[in-house]
């Protein structure tokens, strides 16, 4: 797991970011890429001591792919300089939520959980309903020292209180939200020893997991949507 390797592979890609550069450092990349699957391995035999869930996957099943979409960007550079993967009991896909892995330098990378995608409205339902009818078991969660001491709940929210629910309900706040989820920043040091950083990541997903949790059951009814054909 050299995780070094792997940030300086991102650095040169940042600085050189065209297909050229990036087609001629193919070698390159496939080391860098193997050192994250290491990584991504390691990961997954350390959060299944405390969520059997995950043990199954493979780890090229759970990254993600370096290419943008630059389609409705502004910005046309080809790649994101980063190494990203979701390790969840159903692998890379959004739901279930599960742990979330970004190493990009700069101080850019980060661990995170929850639900990031805001786009699925049934889903947004679903969490608000249940945050709505079991709001002390979401605040005993976000109370936990631990947590408190290591998260914020981020997310995209509106300016006000959905129709159809209370105003006046303790958790209204979380009411307003259309995804919840959590992001631990990383500083480039603190993943430059590979072995260090993968026991740190795995403590701070575990201290994630009720969070988590709870989530997966406000979404264990929810199916992706098919994609058109």
């Amino acid at each position: 797991m050299n995780t070094q390797l792997i940030l300086h592979y991102l650095t040169e890609l940042s600085n050189h970011n065209e297909r050229e550069w990036y087609h001629a450092h193919k070698a390159e990349y496939r080391e860098a890429n193997a050192e994250f699957e290491a990584l991504v391995q390691e990961l997954i035999l350390k959060i299944g001591k405390f969520d059997s869930s995950v043990l199954h996957n493979q780890p090229k099943d759970l990254t993600f792919k370096l290419v943008r979409d630059t389609r409705f960007s502004h910005d046309k550079s080809p790649y994101n300089p980063a190494f990203r993967a979701h390790i969840s009991s159903m692998g890379k896909l959004p739901v279930p939520v599960g742990y979330y892995l970004m190493i990009k330098p700069g101080g850019q990378s980060f661990l995170g959980g929850g639900l990031f995608a805001d786009m699925f409205k049934e889903a947004t339902a679903m969490v608000r309903d249940y945050i709505a009818a079991n709001g002390r078991e979401w605040e005993e969660i976000l109370e936990n020292p631990d947590f408190r001491k290591h998260f914020t709940v981020q997310g995209t929210a509106l300016k006000n209180v959905p129709a159809g629910y209370d105003k006046e309900h303790p958790q209204a706040e979380f009411l307003k939200y259309k995804s919840w989820y959590l992001e631990y920043p990383l500083e480039d040091a603190g993943v430059a020893d590979g072995e260090e950083f993968a026991e740190h990541a795995a403590s701070i997903f575990r201290i994630m997991k009720p969070f988590n949790d709870y989530l997966n059951k406000a979404l264990v009814n929810f199916r992706m949507p098919e994609r058109k054909k």
